[in-house]
This record gives C-alpha cells, sequence and structure tokens, in this order.
C-alpha cells in the first residue's frame, strides 16, 4: 500500500451509496434473487490505479459474500485494454454497487495518473510537487491518498494543520511579523508560512522565522531572483498557474515545492468497464 488508508474511507463510501441508493434500488430487484453473476473491471486507458480499497468497501457494505481479486495493486501503472480486478457473487448487489464502486475507481485512478505526471518531471530533483485543497467536496481525504498513489506530496489536509498567512490575514493581524507570532502562539509546532508578494515580504517573512515562503503568480525570473534572496533561509513553494509545461523550469530554479490545484481538480475520469456474465443461482 502506497500510504495508510485514510480513516473515513468507510464513512466516505456510506454516503455515496446512500445517495446512489436510497431506499433500494428498484432495477436490480427484477433479477431473481438467486441469481448470481461474475464480472471484471477492464480500464480502456493508461492509467495508474488508485481506489481500490473504496471499491471494495462499497461491495462489502453491499454483501459481504461478494468475493473480489485484484490483478493490479494501488500505485501501479496499468496500460489500456489491461483486466483490473473480477468479481463474483449475487447479482443485485452487485448492480447495485457498479456505479458508485466505479466512480470512486475512475476518479481516484485520475487523480493518480495526473500525479505521475507531473511528478516525473520532478523526479531526481529537490523539489517536491503538492497537491492544493481544491479537491472534490467529500473527497478530500481519497484525493489526497490518490496524489501519494501518483508519487506527489500533500499540502495541508485542512484548515486545521498548518497555517498559511495570505494577504487578507497580513492586513487583518497588523502585518507579517504580527501574524507570524501569533501563529506561533495559536498553532503549537505546525508549520506556519507566508504568502508574498515582493522581495521586501520576502525580507520579512525570513525575519518573522516562517518555515515557509509561498510566491504566488510570481514569473520564473522573479522566482529565481526569490531563490537566491532567501539563499536556503526559508523553504520556497511557488503556487498559482503551475503547468506541466511550466513545471520544468520551476524545478531547474530550484524552489522546495511547487503546489499545484490541477492535480486534484482537473482530472478527468479514467474510462473503465464492468463486463458481467451471468450464472443460474447465487454461489
Amino acid at each position: 500500500m502506497v500510504a495508510p488508508l485514510p480513516a473515513d474511507l468507510a464513512a466516505t463510501v456510506a454516503r455515496a451509496l446512500a445517495e446512489d441508493v436510497g431506499s433500494g434500488d428498484l432495477t436490480a430487484a427484477l433479477v431473481p434473487a438467486d441469481r448470481a453473476l461474475s464480472a471484471t473491471v477492464v480500464t480502456r486507458d493508461d492509467m495508474v490505479l488508485c481506489g481500490a480499497a473504496w471499491f471494495d468497501e462499497v461491495f462489502r457494505q453491499l454483501d459481504p459474500a461478494i468475493k473480489i481479486e485484484w490483478a493490479h495493486a494501488d500505485g501501479a501503472r496499468v496500460t489500456a485494454g489491461a483486466t483490473l480486478c473480477s468479481l463474483t457473487g449475487p447479482a443485485r448487489p452487485l448492480l447495485t454497487g457498479e456505479r458508485t464502486a466505479l466512480n470512486f475507481l475512475q476518479t481516484l485512478s485520475a487523480t493518480a495518473t495526473q500525479s505521475a505526471r507531473y511528478a516525473a518531471v520532478a523526479a531526481g530533483s529537490g523539489t517536491r510537487i503538492l497537491d492544493t485543497r481544491k479537491t472534490i467536496p467529500g473527497l478530500r481525504s481519497a484525493q489526497k491518498y490518490a496524489v501519494r498513489c501518483g508519487g506527489c506530496d500533500n499540502h495541508r489536509l485542512g484548515l486545521w494543520d498548518g497555517v498559511l498567512i495570505k494577504e487578507n490575514h497580513i492586513a487583518a493581524a497588523g502585518g507579517i511579523a504580527a501574524a507570524v507570532s501569533r501563529a506561533r502562539t495559536h498553532a503549537g509546532d505546525r508549520p506556519v508560512e507566508v504568502e508574498v508578494e515582493s522581495p521586501a515580504q520576502l525580507d520579512e517573512a525570513i525575519a518573522a522565522g516562517a518555515d515557509i515562503a509561498m510566491l504566488d503568480n510570481f514569473t520564473l525570473e522573479e522566482v529565481g531572483q526569490a531563490v537566491a534572496q532567501a539563499a536556503g533561509r526559508i523553504q520556497l513553494e511557488v503556487s498559482g498557474n503551475v503547468t506541466l509545461e511550466r513545471l520544468p523550469a520551476l524545478v531547474a530554479v530550484g524552489v522546495d515545492f511547487v503546489s499545484v490545484g490541477a492535480l486534484t481538480k482537473d482530472v478527468v475520469a479514467i474510462d473503465l468497464s464492468m463486463r458481467f456474465r451471468y450464472k443460474q443461482t447465487a454461489v
């Protein structure tokens, strides 16, 4: 396993099933109760697999009698046309869970696949690619897991596990020094990051003892100047309008982190198909 599974996995699946199934699957009820089937899930796209545990949990909650065997593990690179897993069990719960299970698998695999593209650019460098909080509502922990499956790293999980002081916070707190000082008082040992918009603000962040300075929407030339100015006294993160085309130059400049909202918000679902074969009686 690439990383520990999120603690809210079962609850996330339960919400998704409640959303889709409601008071019951009217169409699956047309199938005889003793009918069984087997199925395979095939990918039509090259992909990095992610979401097997969510897929499994869908069917576990519907009927623990369903058996699932995986041909690949999370984090594996899989080519188009490959079989991802096979399933056998009672027909009704398999039909009921098909869409919800595939929704998790296609979305989380898409996130991992997108992350792998960005991770490949930074491979072998000192730059770490981070996600952001621009996640699909309700899938924060799942997408953060998928980012790690793809080889990138997580920024804050939420507002509670790190301080990111932006323009409005600076103004309301009375300046960078005051904001960082208060953050140290209230946030304990959690990292403190300050968004800076100029060389002068970068100097203020360094003097205040911030852990990281975020260079938001800096040009490549300005990023290079900031790296020289910081001289290792503070870690630097580049954020804003980061694309695969722009990433190699940012990595070459030598920043510590590049945060990319596209890892989670601009994904295109992997094209998956579940193919069924019916049996006469349930297993």
